[in-house]
């Protein structure tokens, strides 16, 4: 007879076998990062160098600080994508946050112990934040419990960036993060006016919808004179969203109802509408004569992209959002080739190609298989992500893919919304 003790200790399932097959290699990439490092470590001067250069962009500028009033005082920062930026150009540093356990309180709602870290592969140092997130949501009329896998991942997400900049910020020299910041002040500058005529002319701008001086001044909590750069392009494009008809002044100012006119909002509207189609006049006819959807194959959107006007026009950023989320969530492919030919005299042909690859990526394969529903394309939802204007709109973009036939929620999907979001919020 051949008797045997198992080891009550030993690790006899898969899974146990499988979390340390995990750890193992998450090891050996961490030291690969380490002894790579230490191989290659970051030259100051050349890093340095790339941080100004990259905050020499107006695009990364004008979301790189955050600010905001607090008790008479004004409070600004480098923003979760400056510090994500200085991070990559000073290289060897790994960043990002992980949620270390899950459990239900006592009330029944939902409590996450979660993580946000930052590691130097060449200093060996690592500056780590733990924080409890509970599964809760606060609103105006109350509050209530999360229960939903994606509204839990977008509140651990909100709540770990800022620990994660303040992280990424405590393991980059203060000097560094300062001169950064200099160049950002530098770079709006050159784009922003803040001379008293440039003020008084965005106050008369604002004036001409009805919107004082005096809700400008409470908005920025400042007065005009004082105004950065910053702010400046802040106000800019809420303009433009007023402008563009995507928002009321009574959503950024508190303004009364007879303050801001209808007739003075839609007057500059309707000029800001008859100088756009004034400046595409001249591309109208190229557009219009292009080969329609049926003379080309019916593709739509190879037909799109073939006209080249002699003087390229561009839509706004908040019309080409709108369009570009109408042909992704057209009911069916005649709905979205409608859309292409209505924008067909109000877009450039760049922007026409553009709208023309979402249709393609959206519903060539539809039109393929005519009795499966339309495949899902990863890259351009996330350009239709990337492309909206304000939170509302971002989650309405969301909430509208629900109903596909392929679920949406892929990592690099929710990972692209959470950015976006936080942008935006910032």
């Amino acid at each position: 007879m051949n008797d045997s003790i198992a080891n009550p200790f030993g690790a006899s399932d898969s899974r146990g076998v499988a979390l340390r097959h995990q750890d193992s290699r998450e090891d050996t990439q961490v030291l690969a990062m380490v002894t790579a490092a230490h191989r290659f470590p970051r030259d100051v001067v050349k890093a340095a160098d790339r941080i100004l250069n990259a905050f020499s962009r107006t695009t990364l500028a004008e979301v790189a600080e955050y600010a905001f009033a607090r008790g008479g005082s004004n409070i600004s920062g480098p923003s979760i994508r400056a510090a994500e930026a200085i991070a990559q150009q000073w290289t060897n540093l790994s960043n990002g946050w992980s949620e270390l356990a899950r459990s239900v309180g006592e009330d029944g709602v939902g409590v996450s112990i979660v993580e946000a870290y930052c590691v130097d592969y060449e200093s060996n140092s690592r500056e780590a934040i733990k924080f409890v997130v509970r599964h809760w949501r606060d609103t105006k009329s109350g509050g209530y419990a999360l229960r939903d896998e994606r509204d839990i991942y977008e509140l651990l997400a909100n709540q770990a960036q800022r620990r994660k900049r303040a992280c990424i910020l405590a393991s980059i020299p203060g000097d560094v993060i300062e001169m950064a910041m200099q160049q950002v002040a530098v770079t709006l500058k050159a784009t922003a006016d803040t001379s008293p005529e440039g003020v008084k002319k965005l106050a008369d701008t604002f004036g001409e919808l009805g919107i004082t001086r005096e809700a400008i001044e409470k908005k920025i909590q400042r007065k005009l004179e004082a105004i950065t750069p910053a702010q400046i392009v802040t106000l800019k494009r809420i303009y433009a969203s007023l402008r563009d008809a995507m928002s009321e002044p009574k959503d950024w100012f508190e303004v009364e109802p007879e303050a801001a006119p209808a007739a003075g909002l839609e007057a500059v509207r309707a000029a800001a509408k008859q100088k756009r189609e004034a400046k595409q006049k001249a591309a109208g006819k190229a557009l219009t004569d292009a080969p329609s959807g049926a003379e080309s194959g019916g593709d739509p959107g190879a037909a799109a992209a073939a006209p080249e006007p002699a003087k390229p026009v561009k839509a706004t950023a908040a019309v080409m959002s709108n369009l570009q989320r109408a042909v992704f969530t057209a009911q069916h492919a005649e709905g979205a080739a409608a859309v292409l030919a209505e924008a067909r005299p109000v877009v450039s042909p760049e922007q026409l190609a553009t709208l023309a690859e979402v249709y393609r990526k959206k519903w060539a394969p539809a039109a393929a298989a005519a009795n499966e529903g339309p495949a899902f394309d990863e890259a351009a939802f996330i350009a239709i992500l990337q492309s909206c204007q304000s939170v509302d709109e971002l989650d309405d973009v969301m909430e509208r893919t629900r109903g596909m036939p392929a679920d949406p929620m892929h990592d690099r999907i929710l990972e692209a919304y959470r950015a976006h979001r936080a942008t935006l919020e910032e």
